[in-house]
Parts: structure tokens; sequence; C-alpha cells
């Protein structure tokens, strides 16, 4: 899932969130497409704080050299 990036991981949730909502899948299939969804938000929340730290870095780093 580390080569996955970020708008790969999304279309991957949007197409999980179909298929549990079909009502087609087997009790066993949804557990393992929860299980899948949710190490995908895992991953999509870690892109997202990383990306919130570097945007602070850099803005910290913006307002320093103003001054």
């Amino acid at each position: 899932m580390q080569q996955m990036t970020y708008s790969q991981a999304v279309k991957r949730l949007e197409e999980i969130v179909k298929l549990i909502d079909s009502n087609q899948l087997e009790i066993d299939q949804m557990v393992e497409k929860i299980e899948e969804a949710n190490r995908l938000i895992a991953f999509c929340n870690e892109k997202l704080t990383k990306a919130d730290q570097e945007i602070e870095k850099l803005w910290a780093k913006g307002l320093q050299s103003e001054e």
C-alpha cells in the first residue's frame, strides 16, 4: 500500500463503499472489505497528517523570512 497515492487510496475506498452498499457481499467478504477500508483510511490519515506538517513548516519558514 505504500506505493499507493492518496488519490488511488480514496478511489479504492469509494469502490469498497459501493460494494458494501450493494448488499451483495457475503459476510466474510464484507469483513475483508471493511478491514481493507480501515487500512486505507489509516493510510490516508497518515498522508494528510504529513502534508499538514509540511505545510506548517513551510508557512513558518515563510513568516520567518518576512521578518
